[in-house]
């Protein structure tokens, strides 16, 4: 995205009444060992991966909370802890599979404050509060805002007129996740705005390229700590 039209979409989101602007909501785990990053051990010991997972948490909270919203929600699966930041409202995660925790997350923030919904996770502590701004403003215009993922899921999904059966049934957790989710919004008849591609942190590979790509962030200083 160039600086101009960054500059431009974030200029028309943050002078919108607050009434206007977009929830963002996070859905996230609280990060024990053993639950989360699990796909990071070997080499790291599931206490280390879980620590990871909180300085990646706490990155993405961080951007969600610099971003102009009209509220912020953590849709949590566990219970928050000092990583937790002001000003987020926390609901507990409904559902067994995955796409039934995203459409019940989507659907719950929208009964506390009805509107269109801006969705992120915690596997992507490179997202900026530029990138979210470029979300929330695409749903002034678009129906839906997607964010696709290196590994064939998405990083975001943003629904002006949040529905769970735009969700619910699409596979999870798969290389072609992001198409199918992707198809299923196309066939609904939404018009959708792409978002720059973004690495999730799974692998130690994926750790490595993402602090690479956000020195500053709470996520790289963590896998310094490491030694990583």
């Amino acid at each position: 995205m160039s600086h101009r039209l960054s500059h431009r979409l974030s200029h028309r989101l943050s002078h919108r009444h607050p009434d206007h602007l977009p929830q963002l909501l996070v859905i996230a785990k609280e990060p024990v060992p053993g639950r989360v990053k699990t796909r990071l051990t070997p080499p790291f010991s599931p206490e280390q991966a879980a620590v990871l997972a909180e300085a990646a948490l706490r990155d993405s909270l961080r951007a969600v909370a610099a971003t102009p919203a009209a509220q912020r929600v953590l849709a949590l699966d566990g219970l928050p802890g000092s990583w937790l930041p002001p000003g987020l409202v926390v609901i507990p995660q409904r559902g067994a599979g995955l796409d039934e925790r995203l459409a019940a997350a989507f659907s719950d923030a929208c009964r506390l404050r009805p509107g269109p919904v801006v969705l992120i996770g915690m596997d992507t502590p490179q997202v900026t509060p530029a990138l979210l701004d470029e979300a929330g403003a695409a749903l002034t215009e678009h129906d839906a805002v997607y964010g696709p993922a290196a590994d064939g899921g998405f990083w975001l999904l943003g629904l002006r007129r949040p529905d769970p059966a735009l969700l619910l049934g699409v596979p999870m957790s798969r290389p072609d996740t992001g198409k199918l989710q992707l198809d299923r919004l196309e066939r609904a008849g939404l018009s959708v705005l792409l978002l720059p591609e973004l690495t999730d942190v799974d692998t130690a590979a994926d750790a490595a390229t993402v602090a690479g790509q956000a020195p500053g962030s709470c996520f790289a200083a963590a896998l310094r700590e490491l030694g990583r």
